[in-house]
């Protein structure tokens, strides 16, 4: 089946990856092979493939360290049909971090989802993060897509600087901008004023929080060093500016 003229099948693949935040997990029951699935919390490394903190004690990480392979399906449901919402099925393997990635995963998930600063240092937990060898879209009639990853996820050549500087960006956003970040939500995103953060960012655009809501913000352009982060978030607070001064004219 074929996606209709004025449908992005990779902007929506993308936007799920980076705003969903809990999924169902599919892994295979050591042993017999047999499926098991189970919900989990997700939240997304800088190039979009998806994060997980889970316990040694779970079936599910037990299943993965006899067999890595995993799906997992991440949906958008709506307010009354739940298959009426767009989901995403990636295949792949779950990794666990290796030292060098500790860190990064570490603060992309508290990030998202702040209250495993309960248990994210209890020694059974760990961190993996899913390397997609397929992606499956289904968004309703017409609308259901393979796509490979690279299509997807984000490419991080070059941008180590950027990443780096991401901690400590997001924090100076949330600290000192907070005004910005509403107007990015309110007037570029179309969001209900809340008590928007930021909760990371990446070359490919900005992502946001309040409460329950995720949005992402995609930068115009691709960007890879903090300079050009600087740029751009001025260059987009400026147009959010302009936004509320055209509506204040009119009103």
């Amino acid at each position: 089946m074929q996606p209709t003229a004025d449908f992005n099948a990779v902007a929506l693949a993308r936007s799920l990856l980076r705003r969903r935040r809990q999924g169902a997990l599919a892994t295979l029951v050591a042993g017999t092979g047999a499926p098991y699935c189970s919900l989990v919390n997700v939240a997304s490394h800088p190039d979009g493939s998806p994060i997980l903190l889970i316990s040694r004690l779970a079936l599910h990480t037990q299943n993965i360290l006899t067999d890595d392979r995993v799906s997992l399906m991440l949906d958008e449901r709506g307010p009354a049909d739940p298959l009426e919402g767009a989901r995403i099925m990636l295949s792949g393997r779950a990794i666990a971090a290796g030292a060098d990635d500790v860190a990064l995963l570490r603060r992309r998930y508290l990030a998202a989802h702040p209250s495993a600063e309960l248990f994210v240092d209890f020694k059974d937990f760990g961190f993996y993060r899913i390397a997609p060898a397929s992606i499956h879209l289904v968004a309703g009639f017409g609308r259901i897509v393979d796509l490979a990853p690279d299509q997807v996820l984000t490419d991080l050549t070059g941008a180590s600087g950027l990443i780096e500087a991401e901690q400590g960006a997001v924090a100076h956003m949330n600290d000192d901008h907070a005004d910005a970040l509403g107007l990015y939500a309110t007037r570029l995103l179309k969001a209900e004023p809340a008590d928007w953060r930021c909760t990371g960012l990446d070359p490919d655009g900005l992502d946001l929080a309040a409460g329950d809501t995720t949005l992402r913000l995609d930068f115009p352009q691709r960007i890879v060093t903090p300079g050009d982060l600087r740029k751009m978030l001025a260059e987009l607070a400026a147009q959010a500016r302009a936004i509320t001064a055209d509506l204040a004219n009119t009103e």
